[in-house]
């Protein structure tokens, strides 16, 4: 496994299915990381304002949720000294272009579409948790931004 020991991930979906199928994937990726997880976006920044620091090492963030949407949440987390280099991974079933772009412009590091199938959920988990996001603040052009598995 290549993925480092010891990753902090922050999940924010208001789906329960959704949680428990993520939980399940990131378990067979990595048995070295600690999922911490929010049923919306109040739940997130309130986890985020009780446990950082130290950061997660990367946070998935759903679009639509109840009470602060993942908009909201991305814009907060990016005008938060303390927050604003946490990597965000916009990961939602939404895969319009304007959302995406969206999502881009308000500094979002990557953009991954639900996938549909299990093998692919862990997959998608897999190449988030391979990313090095200490090399030079990383961000990808916009062209390669949005990841459909």
């Amino acid at each position: 496994m290549s993925a480092k020991a010891n990753k902090s991930i922050f999940l924010a979906d208001d789906d329960a299915d959704d949680c428990m199928l993520f939980e399940d994937a990131l378990r067979e990726v990595s048995n070295s990381t600690e999922l911490f997880t929010a049923n919306d976006g109040v739940e997130l920044i309130n986890l985020m304002e009780t446990t950082v620091p130290p950061p997660p090492d990367v946070i998935f963030l759903d679009l639509n949720m109840p009470r602060k949407n993942g908009f909201e949440c991305l814009e907060q987390i990016r005008k938060t000294k303390a927050w604003e280099s946490i990597p965000v991974v916009i990961f939602s079933t939404t895969g319009q272009e304007e959302m995406v772009r969206r999502v881009y412009q308000g500094g979002a590091n990557f953009f991954i579409r639900k996938p549909g199938s299990f093998p692919k959920l862990k997959q998608a988990i897999k190449q988030v948790l391979d990313i090095d996001w200490n090399k030079h603040n990383w961000k990808l052009v916009p062209e390669n931004f949005h990841y459909q598995y």
